[in-house]
């Protein structure tokens, strides 16, 4: 299995550390941040696939052919036009289901039990979810269910429809790209993964999801890097 890492962000909000330097080499407790995801899929995948944007070759020229004996391939996103945008660019060095991983987050926790159920389970789509604070609930891609089954997910919702919201961890089948490709720019201007994940159980896929047994933290700001520090 690969693991798919997306990490062309240009962390505007991190600055002054990405003036010089791309969001995913900000040190985080005595590493890049991009190695605590290569950290976290090693055990699970035998190929990074690292999508990379903003000061890419940076990037490139730190981790070269590889990191720590597992081969990296590097894929291009020009535009920041979108998590979905940045998967659909991986596609073709992509063989089979994948894992991914945000690469701007420090997670620790059970990605063996994401990859485990979506090889069992047949799934075109496997998330990793915890029940997160109301506030974080408006932050990110929230589950939408009816009697506990699982019929939507949201992007930065006003009004969040639970506390269930995905950690920016997933495994997913290659029908992932047929999504990717069919659905519009949100009202923010880009490709949200989470209207790929929306259209894929429109059609009728499988998604399934398995709760969170540790941590992770989204690296957004200074705060985010203490609060990751102080995990770790």
């Amino acid at each position: 299995m690969q693991g798919v890492v997306p990490a062309a962000g240009r962390g505007t909000r991190l600055r002054p550390h990405t003036d010089d330097r791309p969001k995913a080499l900000v040190d985080v407790g005595g590493k890049p941040l991009l190695a605590h995801g290569f950290e976290t899929l090693a055990p699970h995948v035998d190929e990074f696939v690292v999508v990379v944007g903003y000061l890419g070759d940076r990037i490139r020229e730190h981790y070269g052919s590889g990191y720590r004996g597992t081969p990296i391939t590097y894929v291009d996103q020009p535009e920041r036009d979108g998590l979905a945008d940045a998967v659909l660019r991986a596609e073709p060095a992509v063989d089979g289901p994948f894992l991914q991983l945000n690469g701007d987050n420090v997670l620790r926790g059970n990605v063996g039990d994401v990859a485990r159920r979506h090889r069992e389970t047949k799934a075109d789509a496997t998330l990793l979810v915890d029940r997160v604070s109301p506030d974080r609930a408006r932050r990110g891609g929230v589950l939408e269910l009816e009697d506990d089954e699982l019929v939507g997910i949201v992007e930065k919702p006003d009004d969040p429809p639970s506390w269930l919201a995905t950690t920016g961890c997933f495994a997913f089948s290659e029908r992932v790209f047929d999504a990717c490709r069919a659905i519009e720019p949100s009202e923010r201007g880009e490709f949200e993964l989470a209207d790929a994940i929306e259209w894929l159980l429109d059609y009728g896929s499988r998604v399934e999801t398995v709760r969170l047994d540790g941590w992770r933290v989204n690296v957004n700001t200074a705060e985010n890097i203490e609060r990751a520090e102080a995990s770790l």
